[in-house]
């Protein structure tokens, strides 16, 4: 039996917010939206054309204070073709986290503080 990896979901407070940052960041688009016909939750599924994999991301009305991500041991890796551009646009947006020079890589966060690791497709 063999499986695809499809989408990795992210429950965000502000979905707009949370998109205009997937957006700028790193290139995303907004694939699709689905709504609860009570408004009670909403779901935005992000991507581009470098790959299949989707990024879900899930806002829920009642949920009214930003997510406790504990001590967030985990992310999402993001490769890239220009990795100093990268490196230098996320400097200036604010959101570089944390850098690793002797692995090559670093990581940024989002508005809700999920980490996103960016890898120069060299690595």
């Amino acid at each position: 039996m063999k499986f695809k990896m499809d989408h990795q979901n992210f429950n965000v407070f502000d979905l707009e917010r949370s998109i205009k940052f997937y957006t700028e960041a790193l290139g995303l688009d907004v694939l699709s939206r689905k709504k609860a016909e009570d408004g009670s939750w909403e779901i935005c599924y992000l991507g581009n054309d470098e790959s299949q994999f989707r990024l879900e991301l899930t806002w829920m009305k009642q949920y009214d204070r930003p997510y406790d991500l504990g001590d967030c041991e985990f992310h999402l890796a993001f490769v890239t073709e220009d990795y100093e551009a990268a490196h230098a646009h996320h400097e200036k947006m604010g959101c570089i986290e944390m850098e690793n020079p002797e692995m090559g890589i670093y990581f940024i966060t989002d508005p809700d503080g999920y980490w996103l690791e960016i890898v120069p497709s060299k690595n």
